[in-house]
């Protein structure tokens, strides 16, 4: 499979924090001219019968995915497991443990909310979930555009739900080498997910891709919805400096609220190692 393959590799359905289903979303990226295609839910694997299932009735090929959420020098980082045994134990019992923190940190979130006025947003983004393990911040904001407190969630995002906002409460993930362990060990491939979003020093970004490639990661997003074509350059040449492969998503969420579409993106770069030439033997 060579570079200019159409594969996205990164999106979220229902099952986490997106508003279409595993089957919408296989729908959407076949008509869109996805060949290989990955549903990555936040910390779960809840749907991924369904997304292979979709996949095959679509006639487009399939990796297994999910996105851990990690805390690397106090910044939630995310992982992306492409190609692991979905009914693996340890994966499947560290995102259950992982999945466990959202609904106390929820709980939180709308005690601040309430502080400041806005009263009932704990029930009111509930309505916006499709699994109520992983409300997350992306429900709450729904819930505050609907109420009209806000235009848009990037407006609710800045005026509400970040570091020193009313509606922000801190939680602690897993460890990067939790995460890399659990993807490994279910015999798939650990991929930094859109480096270029994290708020790290250059010194910080190096720490973190050393500590992962010494935890067994392969792999960084190069091309991704939420880099610019700066980074995909800046990322390339990093991928090549520490001798990642590369990895392609659009991180879709939402036909309303995403940065880019499936299978919308530019090829990767023509001299990287696409990360599905190592996961050939873990396609459906």
């Amino acid at each position: 499979m060579s570079s200019i393959l159409n594969a996205d590799l990164h999106c979220h359905s229902v099952v986490s924090d997106g508003t279409l289903t595993p089957e919408e979303l296989a729908a959407r990226a076949a008509a869109n001219g996805v060949e290989l295609w990955a549903l990555t839910d936040h910390d779960e694997i809840g749907g991924q019968r369904r997304a292979a299932a979709a996949a095959r009735a679509q006639g487009i090929k399939y990796l297994t995915g999910t996105e851990i959420s990690v805390t690397f020098a106090n910044e939630t980082v995310h992982i992306v497991g492409l190609g692991f045994d979905p009914d693996d134990a340890a994966i499947g019992e560290g995102l259950y443990d992982t999945r466990g923190g959202r609904g106390r940190r929820a709980q939180e979130m709308a005690e601040g909310l309430a502080r400041v006025g806005i009263h009932g947003a704990y029930d009111g983004a509930l309505k916006f979930v499709g699994n109520p393990e992983l409300i997350s911040r992306t429900h709450f904001a729904r819930f505050l555009v609907e109420q009209g407190h806000c235009r848009d969630t990037n407006e609710v995002f800045r005026k509400f739900l970040t570091e020193g906002k009313p509606g922000y409460v801190p939680h602690r993930w897993a460890t990067l080498k939790d995460a890399v362990r659990w993807i490994t060990g279910a015999k798939g491939l650990a991929v930094i997910a859109h480096p270029g979003r994290y708020k790290f020093t250059a010194n910080e970004e190096y720490a973190l891709f050393l500590e992962f490639k010494e935890h067994g990661g392969r792999a960084i997003e190069v091309v991704t919805g939420s880099h610019s074509p700066a980074e995909y350059v800046e990322y390339a040449d990093k991928a090549m400096e520490f001798g990642f492969a590369a990895s392609r998503g659009s991180d879709f969420h939402s036909p309303d609220e995403s940065h880019c579409d499936l299978g919308k993106l530019p090829p990767l770069p023509g001299q990287l190692t696409p990360v599905w030439e190592l996961l050939e033997d873990r396609i459906q």
